[in-house]
C-alpha cells in the first residue's frame, strides 16, 4: 500500500462512477490526495486529445463548488478528514505539478481513450511513479458528467446518477439554471 496517492479529474458533476474511481484508488494508499483539474481557466489549456475538456460548456462549476463536492461524498463514503486532501491540478500545465502535489507518491488513473494514454506517457516522462486502476474501451466507460448534464439541460431524471452528498450541494448551486445557461444543448 502506497503512502500517498494521486487521483485526477474535473469531477464537472461528480457521479456514481467517479465514487467508484475515487475509492478503488483510496484502497490502495493512506493518504489520497483528489487533485481538481482545470481548476480555473487561466490553469486549463486545450489538447487535440480531448478537444472538448477546455469549454466553458464542459467546466460550469467553479474549483471551489467542486472541492466542496469531492469534499462531501468522501466524508459520506466513510472517509476521515486525515485520509484526504482536496488540492487544484492543473493538468495541462505539467511545469506546476511540483506546486500542488508530493511528487513521491503513487499517481493513479484510469484510461478509456487517447486522452487517458496521454496523461500515462505525461506522467511517466516526468519520472512520476504510476498506477494504472484499470484501462477499458470507451464503450465500457459507465457515466459521463457529459451525460448528466445533457440530462439535466433537457430537465431529466439525473438525481440517481449522483451521489446524495453532490445532489444536496450541486441543487444548493443552482444546477439545472446553471447547465441551461452555460450549456443550452447539454453538450460540452
Amino acid at each position: 500500500m502506497a503512502e500517498t496517492g494521486i487521483i485526477h479529474g474535473r469531477f464537472q458533476i461528480l457521479h456514481n462512477d467517479h465514487v467508484k474511481y475515487l475509492m478503488a484508488a483510496k484502497s490502495k494508499c493512506r493518504h489520497l490526495v483528489v487533485g481538481i483539474t482545470n481548476p480555473d481557466p487561466t490553469l486549463t489549456r486545450k489538447d487535440a486529445a480531448d478537444p472538448l475538456r477546455d469549454s466553458l460548456n464542459a467546466n460550469p462549476f467553479t474549483y471551489y463548488e467542486r472541492y466542496r463536492v469531492v469534499k462531501a461524498v468522501l466524508l459520506q463514503q466513510g472517509l476521515v478528514i486525515n485520509e484526504f486532501s482536496i488540492v487544484p491540478f492543473p493538468i495541462n500545465v505539467p511545469e506546476l505539478y511540483k506546486y500542488y502535489v508530493p511528487f513521491d507518491a503513487l499517481f493513479f488513473l484510469t484510461i478509456y481513450d487517447r486522452w487517458g494514454e496521454k496523461k500515462l506517457e505525461m506522467f511517466q516522462s516526468m519520472g512520476l511513479k504510476t498506477e494504472v486502476l484499470w484501462r477499458r474501451p470507451i464503450e465500457q466507460k459507465g457515466l459521463s458528467s457529459t451525460y448528466i448534464r445533457k440530462l439535466i439541460s433537457q430537465d431529466k431524471p439525473w438525481e440517481n446518477l449522483v451521489p446524495s452528498a453532490a445532489r444536496y450541494l450541486l441543487k444548493a448551486y443552482g444546477v439545472s439554471n446553471r447547465i441551461k445557461k452555460v450549456c443550452p444543448s447539454g453538450m460540452g
